[in-house]
């Protein structure tokens, strides 16, 4: 038995929680947030103070280190190590007690900070240090971290909320901190009290000084505070088990003044002077981290500045104050709103992501994330530091908390080669040396992990760095937690995540076109940020659907980057494109493309998995849904050349044959087999264009489509789920968008002859082509990973559609698909497995949904009003890829009030139906969407645009939701009656 498995064994026997030494448990927690990268030997959840104990016994007993680890969102490095990591997420994620009076709260180390502040917020409380992370990280990763967020101006640093700790020593003492000398460790008052001079007059005072450790709270005129000493040690010193932290009084009512500034410079200057207004937040970004339709006040930097009263007119008031006070202003806006203060914060809150990649699409990293100076030197000091940057040739985009003089950026360094990495150091030790000239500190929030704690000599000196090296030696003599880690740390430029990625781009099939071709490049777009880690869907927010249905790492987008991420490097994953790991990490991912939109950084899970399958399956058998449900439209195909559609409905109906069906096909037996429509959506579409035709031959019909002359045409887009499945829904957009003014046509192309009409152009329908070639946008070939047919596919369809996708062709008609994923994969997918075809971005341009052509090709049109309360589903990919905001305009036109929810429908293709998916699906669906249908008033309109949401509701709870077209197109014709 060799040590790692002894060691492993050892644990199983005393831990009543998970131990896991797999390399799924170990890929998992290589990496946090940071540019930094160590493999664990195992990951052990703990289920409560005596595992930690036990944990530590057996690892001491082994000499291996120990780290303590949150969310993992740590930008330092501090949340990675080469022994065992305790995860806490799993099991001591609990607010043991919350009281009101007192204003108090127990929780666990593992407990979310949002889950703290929904048990709070009853009471009319919250926890007042809040990350822009807060969705995510865990109380325990906070104390380690002493971690602030917006509102620090107003309630501080988590130490200032922090009351008493339980840790457990890296020895197994048990220790109860507080103030007084309460819980301290055997010769830390000593240490103390023979070094009172160099602790009052060694430490800047800042009100984010975050920096080494904080020995300062254990002077005598500050309490001798044991446990906000422990805030901001990064599990060094002990591991934490439970805490006791203060809560604030929440304001009723909050108010958010933006005020624009011409540049960055400008509003930091201006930070400070807004202090003595006691605002809740001063917090600041400029234009390149700002999308073009976040409603901001005119400006190229602004300040956030929270407000808070006891009414929504208070907190107005004050927040106009501070508008009449600020100087300097370009423009200025007070928002009262909640759900537009809530939007307005999700910009800042995404800026850790979206700041990892620059304007022109070239990465950045942090590094440098939060150092801190005197907030009335800020302006003084980001002048300096882009000069700096700019020395160096270097790009960053400063934001983050200006009213505490607290700046994020990320840097565009070169770390995947020497001279960039070498130049990574050079910029590092002379910022450290810029921020220490300004009076400020290395770390403001994040803590010094492994990217600063080389260099706390430049900002402390070495005498007191001894001091910290010291008392690290009272607390943990055996150097047992979280070594290289604020004391004889690691180089800052060594164990860099990327040095181990392959060097030259992998033969893949995608085109990934933001990544330069490379998939390496697209999987490091996962930073650690987590924020599809989130246990509750928000908004319209759809990432990540599996994670929340299962808390599992491995389930989250995060999860599957960072297996991918060792895949690539080989060392802990190493069977390559083949890995069982990986394949069942994505085994759970539905292909919902929310992760394309939701995640500040755009990873694109679902193209990766796609990626990931075609390689995994290359030349070895797939999985049967594959074939059943992947190769769909072939199937659907026949039974409609074949006329067998009646012949399969009802075999299907007959239980022990669609029990066998399923069993061979890998469907879930759960599932019920949906009928076939009886008549395809072109094959009545046809019937019904000859017989127009004969009728106007025979003089027994004006073409009274076309007063005036020609009208506007589009192509409807006969996808596989309206043409077999639900030609109800083509049958009711052909009626809508005709009685909107256009010209309606189904591809192929060369089934149109284009004629002259007056000055104009139209189009006569040939039935003699009319079943000449089937276009298909390739969405199951691709959602299954057999992306060499889908290419196939896809090449047959520009074929098919040749004629309109010409750079001569004059009308440029669009194309109107009634299926959000079909949309989805012919807009993103098509282009990106055709990078070098130039006609598959001319068909992706020209794709739109059903409210899009309404809107741009018959604005004038008004559609018939229902004045109805609407409920149901905004489609995945919808969300993520198309936009639904001209459908909510078309709803509101329509009278349709109310909104559809976010979250996905759980059933997501094939996904849901494949066999091993159904309790999944059914959660995901039970998040958002069930409830909500349940919770609708008598009368309400059930809508749902995509299929499989339709086939979700109908399943699940026996609802018959409907397209929005065939809503409309119901209402036309009791207009006609």
């Amino acid at each position: 038995m060799d040590g790692t498995t002894e060691l492993e064994a050892e644990l199983r026997k005393v831990v009543g929680g998970d131990v896991g030494f797999d390399v799924t448990s170990r890929a998992l927690v290589t990496m946090d947030a940071s540019n930094y990268r160590r493999v664990p030997l195992g990951v052990v959840a703990p289920r409560d103070a005596d595992d930690v104990s036990a944990v530590l016994v057996v690892c001491r007993a082994h000499g291996v280190p120990v780290v303590a680890r949150g969310g993992g969102t740590s930008i330092a490095g501090q949340a990675t190590g080469t022994g065992v990591v305790l995860d806490f997420t799993r099991h001591m994620n609990r607010v043991l007690a919350l009281d009101p009076q007192a204003r108090t709260a127990v929780v666990q180390p593992g407990l979310v900070l949002d889950r703290l502040q929904e048990a709070a917020a009853p009471h009319g409380l919250c926890f007042g240090p809040d990350p822009a992370t807060h969705s995510r990280c865990t109380l325990g990763g906070m104390i380690g971290n002493n971690s602030c967020g917006a509102h620090s101006v107003a309630w501080g640093t988590t130490a200032d909320s922090v009351r008493e700790l339980d840790v457990v020593t890296a020895r197994g003492r048990r220790l109860r901190l507080g103030q007084g000398w309460s819980g301290a460790p055997d010769g830390l008052r000593e240490l103390v009290e023979g070094e009172l001079a160099r602790l009052r007059t060694g430490f800047p005072e800042l009100p984010r000084r975050i920096s080494g450790y904080a020995l300062d709270a254990l002077l005598p005129e500050k309490g001798t505070d044991v446990a906000r000493s422990f805030c901001g040690s990064e599990g060094t010193l002990g591991v934490l088990t439970e805490a006791v932290v203060r809560l604030v009084e929440a304001p009723r009512a909050r108010a958010l003044a933006v005020l624009g500034y011409g540049d960055e410079g400008a509003a930091a200057e201006a930070a400070a002077g807004l202090l003595p207004y006691r605002p809740l937040t001063v917090e600041g970004m400029a234009a390149d981290l700002v999308p073009p339709t976040a409603g901001l006040p005119r400006g190229g930097a602004w300040l956030f500045v929270e407000t808070g009263g006891e009414s929504e007119g208070e907190a107005r008031a004050r927040a106009e104050t501070i508008v009449r006070a600020a100087s300097d202003t370009v423009d200025a806006l007070v928002v009262t709103d909640p759900a537009a203060q809530r939007a307005l914060w999700r910009v800042r809150e995404d800026a850790s992501g979206t700041a990892t990649r620059m304007p022109d699409g070239s990465e950045a990293w942090p590094g440098w994330e939060d150092c801190a100076v005197p907030p009335a030197r800020l302006g003084a000091y980001l002048r300096d530091f882009r000069a700096l940057l700019a020395a160096h040739g270097l790009r960053g985009t400063p934001y983050g908390h200006f009213g505490d003089g607290c700046i994020h950026v990320r840097i565009d360094f070169d770390l995947l080669t020497g001279p960039g990495v070498a130049r990574f150091r050079r910029f590092s030790e002379e910022l450290a040396d810029l921020v220490v000239a300004h009076g400020g500190s290395l770390s403001g929030e994040h803590g010094d992990g492994q990217a600063r704690a080389e260099l706390l000599p430049r900002m402390y000196g070495p005498d007191l760095v001894a001091l910290f090296e010291r008392a690290k030696g009272v607390w943990d003599p055996d150097d047992l937690l979280n070594p290289g880690m604020l004391v004889r740390p690691a180089p800052l430029d060594s164990g860099l995540r990327f040095a181990v990625l392959p060097r030259e781009p992998l033969p893949v099939v995608f085109g990934y076109p933001s990544d330069g071709g490379d998939f390496s490049a697209a999987v490091r777009r996962c930073v650690g940020v987590a924020k599809c880690r989130t246990t509750a869907a928000t908004g319209p927010a759809v990432m990540c659907p599996s994670f929340r249905v299962t808390g599992e790492e491995a389930h989250s987008t995060r999860g599957r980057a960072r297996l991918l991420h060792e895949m690539l490097a080989g060392e802990v994953v190493t069977d390559g494109w083949r890995s069982a790991e990986v394949r069942d990490a994505l085994d759970l991912c539905l292909s919902c493309k929310g992760c394309r939109s939701d995640c500040p950084v755009g990873v694109d899970m679902a193209t990766y998995k796609a990626e990931f399958l075609h390689h995994h399956y290359a030349g070895r058998r797939r999985p049967a849904a594959h074939y059943a449900l992947g190769r769909l439209p072939q199937w659907l195909r026949w039974a409609s050349r074949t006329r067998a559609s009646r012949l399969v409905n009802a075999l299907a109906r007959v239980r022990p044959l669609a029990w066998a069906a399923k069993r061979a096909a890998g469907i879930a037996p759960e599932r019920a087999i949906p009928p076939l429509a009886r008549e395809t959506f072109t094959r009545w579409w046809g019937r019904l264009l000859v017989a127009r035709a004969r009728a106007e031959a025979a003089g027994l019909q004006d073409d009274e489509r076309r007063p005036g002359g020609p009208r506007p045409a589009v192509f409807l887009w006969p996808d596989t789920f309206t043409e077999h499945l639900s030609p109800s829904v083509g049958k009711a957009a052909v009626r809508v968008l005709e009685a909107a003014g256009l010209d309606v046509l189904t591809p192929p192309a060369h089934r149109w002859t284009r004629a002259a009409v007056g000055d104009g152009v139209s189009y006569v329908f040939n039935p003699l082509t009319a079943r000449r070639g089937r276009v298909c946008c390739g969405l199951t070939y691709v959602s299954t990973g057999q992306l060499d047919r889908a290419r196939e596919v896809m090449r047959r369809t520009l074929d098919l559609l040749e004629p309109f996708l010409t750079r001569e062709e004059p009308t440029r008609v669009a194309f109107v698909v009634l299926e959000p994923s079909c949309a989805a994969a012919l807009r993103t997918d098509l282009p990106e497995l055709l990078p070098d075809d130039p006609r598959a971005p001319r068909l992706a341009a020209r794709v739109v949904t059903f409210a899009q052509a309404l809107e741009r090709y018959a604005p004038g049109w008004a559609p018939p009003r229902l004045d109805r309360p609407v409920v149901g589903q905004t489609h995945c990919h919808q969300h993520a890829v198309l936009g639904d905001a001209p459908d909510r305009r078309l709803r509101e036109a329509a009278g349709l009030t109310g909104e559809l929810s976010g979250g996905c429908c759980g059933l997501a293709g094939n996904f849901g139906f494949e066999k091993g998916h159904f309790e999944v699906s059914a959660a995901c669906a039970e998040e958002q969407l069930l409830p909500a249908v349940r919770q609708s008033p008598p009368g309400t309109v059930v809508l749902a645009d995509g299929y499989s949401c339709r086939t979700q509701l109908d399943q699940l709870a026996g609802v018959q939701a409907r397209h929005l077209a065939e809503v409309l197109a119901d209402a036309l014709d009791d207009d006609s009656r």
